[in-house]
């Protein structure tokens, strides 16, 4: 006869053996699925992007160019996390920067071709964590001579 502890491992170990296949269809129900959208600088539709196996967005806007000693430089200006539940649309007019834009050797000034590009990390609750770059960018030129802001 079984005792108390030997049924109660038993039902322990078949419970997370259903949990583990239950984890593991949660996985392979998105793990195929295209997670890129088209982006403008205007619109973006990341709401496309949340199914049922996406916890949270991290977004981030990065530039990209090129110098003379690098072939290619990333800068990331801006993130956000966008959690399942949140509002999905951004107004970020007139917004700052969120991080300091350092220019390495002046490779920025004059420079124009400085690409901006929207990327984002899916946060499944399930899986793995797909890097995806958005179906779209846009190049602007930088100014010949910096501003400095004014210290209050």
């Amino acid at each position: 006869m079984n005792t108390v502890l030997t049924r109660a491992n038993s039902l322990f170990a078949f419970s997370l053996s259903v949990m583990a296949a239950l984890t593991f269809g949660c996985f392979i129900t998105t793990a195929f699925k295209e997670r890129s959208v088209p982006v403008s600088i205007a619109v973006s539709r990341v709401i496309l992007i949340f199914d049922w196996n996406v916890k949270q967005l991290f977004l981030y806007l990065s530039a990209e160019y090129s110098t003379k000693n690098n072939a290619l430089n990333q800068v990331v200006l801006w993130d956000k996390i966008i959690l399942r539940g949140d509002n999905p649309k951004l107004l970020l007019k007139d917004m700052k920067s969120k991080y300091f834009f350092f220019d390495d050797g002046n490779g920025l000034k004059g420079n124009r071709n400085v690409t901006l590009t929207l990327s984002w990390n899916v946060v499944p609750n399930a899986g793995i964590l797909p890097l995806v770059t958005g179906a779209g960018h846009v190049s602007i030129p930088f100014p010949d001579a910096y501003k400095t802001a004014k210290s209050y």
